[in-house]
Parts: C-alpha cells; sequence; structure tokens
C-alpha cells in the first residue's frame, strides 16, 4: 500500500434530503437552503442527494425534482379547488417514492396544506424519519383554526426553524422545539443595491419617475389583483403624464396577459423577463401583491403599496363563517406587528385607495422617509446575514444526532 492510500481521508457519507415546499417564493427559500446545505456538508464530508417538491430554482441548485409545484399554488377556497386533484396525484406519486427511498431527513417549507399531509405520511410511515419545519405556517397571525392547525404543525416538527422573532416566541410558547434563525432574505439582500445602477442596466435616465407593478406568482392573481392594480396605475399616469412603470414577470405563462393588460389599460409601461431584482431598485415606488416581495422592496428601501383580492365568495366565506382575522398580512408589518407599509385587502382594495396611497409617497417627502425609517426598524428585526447557514447548521446537527453518527467523517 502506498504512502498517498495510507492518508486519503475517509469516503464521504451519503445521505438523503427531501425538502417539500410550492409557489415561488418557497422555491427561491428552498433554493438559498440547498446551496446553504451543500456548503455546510461539504465541511462534515457529507455527500447530499437532495430530492424536492419545488420548483426550478431548487432544480437549479441540483435538487431532484419529485414534483414541480409552481403552476398549482393558489390561495382561497375556490381558488384552490382546480388544483386540488393535481396536488394529491402529485403527493401520492411523491409518498410512494418516499417509502421505496426512505430520505434521512425531510424539511418542510412554508405551503400549509400540502405539507401538513406530506407531514402527517411520513410520521404514519416513517417514523425514524426526523423533521424540520423551515419557515412555518403563520399561525400566530392568522385568527381562524388557529389552536387546531399549531398542534398539526407542531406534531410533524422535530425543530422548528423561525424566521420572524414573533413566529419563534408563540410556537416556543405552544411546546416546540424552536430555533430562531432570521429571514433568508437578509442573505439575498444583504445591502440594498444602488438605483443609479439598475436604471442603468434597464436603460431609464436617472431623472424619470418610475413606478414597479408587481401584481402576480400565482394564475389567480392575474384574474383579481392585476386589474385592480392596473387601474391605479391609470389614475397615477393621470396626475404624473410622464411617469413609466416597470412590470417584471417571472413565470413565462404570464407574459402574455401581463403585456394584454398593460396595452388595454393604455399603461407606459414595460414588461420584463425576470429581472425583479433590478425593476424594484430602479423604481420610486412599487405596488404590489401581498407576499415575500414586500420583503424584498423593502430590503432595498423602495416605498411601497401592497394590495390583495381574493375570489368574493372566498373572502365572504373567510372572514364571516370562518372567522378570519389578522391585524396585518404583509411580512413588512408582520415583522414587527407595525404598519410600516399600506395594506389594501378584499374590499378595501380599490383602484382609487391604492392610487391615492402611492401618489402620496411619490409626492411627500415625510411619508416616504416615514416608511424608509420603518423599513431600518424592520431590518434589524430580520436578523444577522448568514440565515441560511445557522438553518443548514441546525439541520444537520439534528440529522446528525437522529442518527447517531458524527458526520466528520467518523462514525461515533
Amino acid at each position: 500500500m502506498d504512502t498517498q492510500t495510507l492518508i486519503q481521508p475517509p469516503d464521504k457519507t451519503r445521505v438523503r434530503v427531501f425538502i417539500s415546499t410550492g409557489e415561488v417564493a418557497g422555491d427561491l427559500q428552498g433554493s438559498m437552503l440547498i446551496r446553504a446545505l451543500r456548503e455546510q456538508a461539504a465541511t462534515r464530508r457529507l455527500e447530499l442527494e437532495i430530492l424536492a417538491i419545488g420548483g426550478d430554482r431548487m432544480a437549479s441548485e441540483g435538487a431532484t425534482l419529485l414534483g414541480h409545484s409552481l403552476t398549482i399554488g393558489a390561495v382561497g377556497i375556490f381558488e384552490s379547488w382546480p388544483y386540488f386533484m393535481p396536488t394529491v396525484l402529485m403527493q401520492r406519486r411523491v409518498k410512494r417514492y418516499l417509502r421505496q427511498h426512505p430520505p434521512d431527513l425531510v424539511v418542510l417549507i412554508d405551503y400549509m396544506g400540502p405539507n401538513l399531509a406530506m407531514g402527517k405520511h411520513i410520521r404514519q410511515s416513517l417514523p425514524q424519519v426526523p423533521m424540520v419545519y423551515y419557515i412555518a405556517p403563520q399561525q400566530w397571525v392568522w385568527g381562524a383554526f388557529t389552536a387546531r392547525d399549531t398542534r398539526r404543525i407542531l406534531n410533524v416538527s422535530d425543530r422548528l426553524l423561525a424566521i420572524f422573532p414573533e413566529e419563534a416566541r408563540y410556537y416556543q410558547e405552544q411546546g416546540g422545539h424552536v430555533v430562531w434563525v432570521g429571514h433568508p432574505l437578509i442573505d439575498r439582500i444583504p445591502t440594498p443595491p444602488d438605483r443609479l445602477t439598475a436604471r442603468s442596466k434597464l436603460g431609464i435616465p436617472a431623472e424619470a419617475t418610475v413606478v414597479t407593478l408587481l401584481p402576480a406568482s400565482r394564475h389567480q392573481e392575474l384574474k383579481y389583483l392585476m386589474p385592480t392594480m392596473f387601474k391605479a396605475a391609470q389614475q397615477i399616469q393621470a396626475k404624473i403624464p410622464q411617469v413609466r412603470f416597470l412590470a417584471p414577470v417571472s413565470l413565462k405563462q404570464f407574459h402574455e396577459p401581463v403585456e394584454k393588460a398593460i396595452q388595454h389599460y393604455g399603461l407606459q409601461a414595460t414588461r420584463l423577463e425576470g429581472q425583479s431584482i433590478d425593476a424594484i431598485a430602479a423604481a420610486d415606488l412599487a405596488i404590489a401583491k401581498c407576499g415575500t416581495v414586500n420583503l424584498e422592496i423593502a430590503l432595498m428601501n423602495v416605498p411601497q403599496v401592497v394590495m390583495y383580492k381574493l375570489n368574493p365568495i372566498s373572502a365572504w366565506i373567510a372572514y364571516y363563517l370562518l372567522k378570519f382575522s389578522a391585524p396585518f398580512i404583509s411580512p413588512v408589518n408582520l415583522t414587527e406587528m407595525k404598519p410600516v407599509a399600506p395594506e389594501f385587502i378584499q374590499w378595501h382594495a380599490t383602484p382609487t385607495a391604492i392610487a391615492e396611497a402611492a401618489l402620496e409617497l411619490l409626492l411627500n417627502g415625510d411619508k416616504r422617509r416615514q416608511m424608509l425609517a420603518g423599513y431600518q426598524s424592520m431590518r434589524q428585526a430580520l436578523g444577522e446575514e448568514g440565515v441560511c447557514d445557522r438553518a443548514a447548521e441546525e439541520i444537520l446537527d439534528l440529522l446528525s444526532s437522529a442518527s447517531g453518527r458524527c458526520f466528520d467523517g467518523v462514525s461515533t
């Protein structure tokens, strides 16, 4: 045996991790986690096999997709119904595969209904497999079925990795094993991108008034949000004729309907394929659907107006039968439970109300400064950089303790 053979490090330990999420935001957060897991695994001499329900971003980070979930996401009772059977069939295939090829650990990311069904199945069929809930559903905010769903979340969570301080406090009080890691967007946008650089990339003059429109990441939002948002843009254009609108679109199937809507409403707007970071950074103001994009906008120090609408029947059932209530729905406001950005939800989301709030932020310097001060406080509450690394360390530590192995190439 030669000397080189004697000093070779031990072979890497191969482990299989299954990650389940859905929709555009979950795909982004899942991709960031996968990158951090691979980096952390390399230091522990681990070879990771990542299986996933997710989207193209996760696949680009090396995940093998067992199901593609980006085209079947929806919010609301009637909105979700067309995707019920496709989701059930996809989950049935994935569950069968996992029974035949058991993972060493499971990570659930947000996406409450499908993930709780998947988590329950794994608990019953593969009880030895540890599970992590990363970015837990916001039961600390919603008023409907909170206690029941909180218990279901904790039943499938050996460890819960919280991204909001209030989220961590709530689940700890409910008896969960919780670690607050901070919000992953802090890693994605550690400092605000330069406004003039973004404008130069997009060919926009430095002195132009720019409003970025972000109406949809789900099919239902093209129907229920985009018309109201674009009518508000019409009113802004009437008040500020020189305004330019940007409409970045992340999903290819949305390109045509967004382009047609721009023409229909007569907007001085440019549809962009992707480029959402540049489109937001270049803006004086963003008008956006409620979601993770609100945090991206805030971390780029761009004032914003937030809106959301459902099918009116779904909204009526949620408010009056299910007694849905929440002080805020935008994560910008949820971070510290303060009204940083104006929200217009359902019946309050009218073109005139949205346009008036937008014009005030465009024309009133005091209002802009007040919102930017709120952003700074919010940023501090989201934690320090290294969020994804901390999450990856917690996940691999749990994997190590659950398996009884120290993952540095040496068995314990």
